[in-house]
């Protein structure tokens, strides 16, 4: 839950309902959650606690002699590792913001103030690389520990109090003057702005927030327990992704309306739409501050996972030593994470396909990579593992009562994720 519950609910979530039309777009994450996510995770979670393995081990364990599945696991880390060096930026505008509540510059609810502090932040080479680096070197520290001792305990007593506060942000966008506009723009679908490419992105951040696609429930699941309920526990992770999502945009879209914001701002929505919200709350500041804090700590959750699959791959396929995989893996995230971090200053007018670094890492990423490896892993659970090795592991050799559930997933791995996911990709790419 650490890994699905993150920074992507509180800031990917609305960057992209905003900049894709508002209720549409939900409808269609929610059905992409349901249909291929869920599914997805399932797989993944069963795949590795069976095999006890990083990604490309456990593909490799349990694919016929000779077929090369075990590629799967090679895109789900290059996937990681593009999704790391942009995330570890977006983590890094946390930790500024955490500075910002400090000194309250941020703290307005003049749109030209909150969007000054932003554009001030990423447009600074300096601080953008800096507090990048610092993010990769506390991550490392605390990939250092281990799971339990460190991913583990970091996240699990923290996430209940930003859910706590989320909640209260709620309370309090619901009573400002334009709450009805922004409720409307979130839950009254027009599918008038709904195209190909709306529903592939709605795909991609289905896959990106679930954490799917990339090995990292696998990862998760080589270190769960042989009684463990996966599909409950799939279920519970979904029902959190999707109500910490729809706390986020109640929190910020009743806002965006009243306070005179785009929703179309993209990445920078909730950066400049938050602040003006704690502006008008009491004790706005200090609340300001444990907000950010608090989001600090749920993205360092997520961004544990992402770097724990190419560590566990160096520490398990070529033997190193667990500190020294990790430091090789920060590195190998810095280089390219130096183009993310330079995007809004000195490499702003660089692009490729009309695209900065730091949105080429994220299309390629959560567009391509993570549903091509989605596509990939169901087809693997549902036709090459095949039904009875997936049954079997899915009810944890008979233990648990629900084959017919197994069933239902099969039938959506085998026939309704793949098709759905292969669609969306090729009209949302122009391809048919």
């Amino acid at each position: 839950m650490g890994s699905a519950v993150g920074l992507g609910n509180i800031w990917k979530f609305p960057a992209l309902t905003g900049a894709n039309g508002g209720a549409g777009f939900l409808l269609i994450y929610l059905l992409a959650t349901l249909l291929v996510g869920l599914p997805v995770m399932i797989a993944e979670l069963t795949l590795g606690r069976h095999a006890r393995a990083n990604p490309i081990r456990a593909l490799r364990m349990l694919a016929p002699p000779g077929q090369p599945w075990w590629l799967v696991g090679v895109i789900g880390m290059l996937a990681a590792f593009l999704i790391m060096a942009f995330y570890s930026e977006v983590v890094a505008w946390v930790f500024v913001y955490v500075w910002k509540s400090l000194e309250g510059s941020a703290l307005s609810s003049d749109p030209a103030v909150t969007e000054a502090a932003f554009a001030a932040m990423v447009g600074n080479p300096w601080v953008s690389l800096v507090s990048q680096w610092l993010v990769l070197l506390l991550i490392g520290g605390i990939l250092v520990k281990g799971v339990a001792g460190g991913i583990e305990a970091v996240t699990k007593r923290l996430m209940p109090l930003l859910f706590l506060l989320l909640a209260g942000l709620c309370v309090f966008s619901l009573t400002l003057d334009e709450a009805a506009a922004g409720l409307a723009f979130l839950f009254k679908p027009d599918f008038s702005k709904v195209d190909a490419a709306v529903v592939l992105t709605a795909v991609g951040l289905a896959f990106f927030k679930m954490s799917i696609g990339m090995g990292t429930m696998m990862t998760y699941g080589s270190y769960f327990r042989s009684e463990q309920n996966i599909p409950l526990t799939a279920g519970r992770v979904m029902v959190a992704d999707l109500a910490v999502s729809l706390l986020a945009g109640i929190a910020i879209f009743p806002a965006v309306f009243t306070f005179g914001f785009e929703p179309t701002a993209g990445p920078s929505l909730v950066f400049i739409t938050l602040p003006a919200v704690f502006a008008q709350l009491p004790f706005g500041q200090g609340l300001m501050l444990v907000f950010f804090i608090l989001t600090s700590i749920a993205a360092i959750g997520a961004m544990l996972s992402l770097l724990e699959v190419p560590v566990l791959v160096l520490t398990e396929r070529l033997g190193l030593p667990r500190p020294l995989a990790i430091g090789v893996c920060v590195l190998a995230v810095a280089v390219p994470g130096a183009g993310c971090a330079l995007s809004g200053s000195v490499l702003a007018g660089v692009r490729v396909a009309g695209l900065t670094f730091f949105d080429l890492m994220d299309f390629v990423s959560s567009n391509l990579l993570l549903p091509v490896g989605g596509i990939l892993i169901a087809l693997f659970a549902g036709y090459v593992w095949g039904r009875a090795a997936f049954t079997r592991a899915v009810s944890n050799g008979g233990t648990l009562r629900n084959e017919g559930l197994a069933v239902v997933v099969l039938v959506l791995l085998r026939y309704v994720s793949p098709l759905l996911i292969g669609v969306v990709m090729l009209n949302g790419l122009g391809i048919i």
